[in-house]
């Protein structure tokens, strides 16, 4: 009997199992075209954990008939490379994987040097870290780099389903029946990460008695315990996913920290990563705005914590986020403000450019008056001087109004009327 947990025993054999990344495996992708020129090169896999990284390296040896070899940059030394060294000229070729890349200290990567161009030694190596801030540009440079996408739950309910009925590597030989909902509920609860959820599904068959028929069955309250995750009610593609994340954007437009964290909350129990950060983004800008400039950039740069560290640690940064948007002063001027351009737009559609404005880098431009008239401002005092922008249709239109709710927006508004002032705008 093979006691290999699940999730091993699942892992693709060659690159036509591979579940998901589609963008990388798809007719006429790189990798495929390596692997059927016979050609490859080495690479970094980096992506969320139980995205198949590994699983993918595996499958491109499998299917090439290639040796491989499987170490973890911190746990094995340099003497460890060194032998994978010598098994490559022993075969011939030999592919090395190498998780938890990112960690290879300098004695490694100097011994690896080398050995990434010299076709033998084929390393592939796997993490979650962003290879463009973790790994040596040296390293960087000599190798291919993928990046592996949580898979979506089609594609984790039908490597489920295969796993249940797979008599060789799975669990066919379990007569299993599994409640729909609670298949569903294995493979959403887990965020993408399929290691995970085959864990989970293993833990509940085998951990299930057998009912009087000599049947095994997995139902909601089986799939919650062994996920360790209630079963949420929360459709990410119906109305009240929308309820929530516009209780969220106005509980934070609102200044409301507690009731922000609450649908904060509720949205990460859904597993929604993307829906979360992408309305953080714009609470930033819409909501906070002028009033605190830096918010943005500090709301993407918890974005980005986020999407490397993965659920459930992504939601420290993220309440970070959300507190500080709370807590900041609000301003919608920027919003409001390229809104009444678009109006202007709509109703005046595109007049005409002033010609002292337009494009005077070619021959003839001077001749069809383009250009002419021109202030350079730097050549004034303050790099300002009076001249007109806006088209002549629309010259008195303006559209940022300055409330100086903060200390912030203050600012601008005084620097906005200061160069008014100077040059002499009504």
């Amino acid at each position: 009997m093979n006691h290999a947990p699940l999730a091993y025993n699942m892992r693709p054999r060659t690159i036509n199992e591979v579940v998901g990344q589609k963008h990388l495996l798809e007719e006429g992708g790189l990798i495929t075209r390596m692997v059927t020129a016979g050609v490859l090169h080495p690479m970094i896999f980096h992506g969320p954990p139980g995205t198949g990284k590994t699983s993918t390296a595996i499958a491109i040896a499998g299917t090439m008939n290639l040796k491989y070899k499987l170490l973890n940059a911190v746990e094995h030394t340099k003497k460890d490379l060194q032998i994978a060294a010598e098994e490559a000229k022993l075969y011939g070729q030999l592919v090395l994987i190498l998780d938890e890349f990112h960690r290879l200290d300098k004695a490694k990567q100097d011994f690896l040097l080398p050995h990434l161009e010299s076709g033998t030694l084929i390393v592939i190596g796997a993490t979650t870290a962003n290879p463009y801030h973790s790994v040596n540009p040296a390293i960087r440079s000599r190798c291919h780099i993928f990046e592996l996408h949580s898979l979506e739950v089609e594609d984790i309910t039908s490597m489920l389903k295969l796993a249940l009925t797979d008599h060789e590597r799975g669990l066919g030989d379990v007569h299993t029946e599994v409640d729909p909902d609670a298949l569903e509920h294995i493979a959403t609860s887990c965020n993408g990460d399929l290691r995970a959820s085959l864990n989970a599904l293993e833990l509940a068959v085998l951990s299930t008695p057998k009912d009087d028929n000599g049947i095994v069955k997995i139902d909601v309250r089986i799939a919650e315990v062994c996920t360790q995750k209630k079963n949420f009610n929360h459709d990410k593609d119906g109305d009240g996913h929308y309820d929530v994340l516009s209780a969220f954007q106005k509980s934070i437009r609102g200044s409301d920290a507690d009731a922000a964290l609450h649908y904060l909350a509720r949205l990460i129990e859904a597993g929604d990563l993307v829906s979360i950060n992408r309305r953080l983004l714009v609470i930033a800008y819409e909501d906070i705005g002028l009033a605190n400039p830096q918010a943005g950039a500090r709301t993407l740069s918890a974005i980005e914590a986020s999407e490397r560290l993965g659920f459930p640690e992504a939601r420290i940064p993220l309440a970070n986020a959300v507190i500080e948007l709370c807590l900041s002063p609000k301003s919608n001027s920027a919003y409001k403000a390229v809104d009444k351009a678009f109006a202007d737009i709509r109703q005046y559609g595109s007049p005409k450019i002033p010609d002292h404005l337009r494009d005077a880098h070619y021959s003839g431009a001077q001749a069809m008056n383009r250009g002419v008239g021109y202030l350079y401002p730097h050549d004034y005092e303050h790099a300002m001087v009076t001249q007109q922008y806006l088209p002549d249709s629309i010259k008195d239109h303006r559209y940022l109004k300055l409330s100086g709710k903060s200390k912030y927006e203050q600012a601008f508004h005084d620097a906005q009327q200061n160069i008014k002032s100077r040059t002499k705008q009504k």
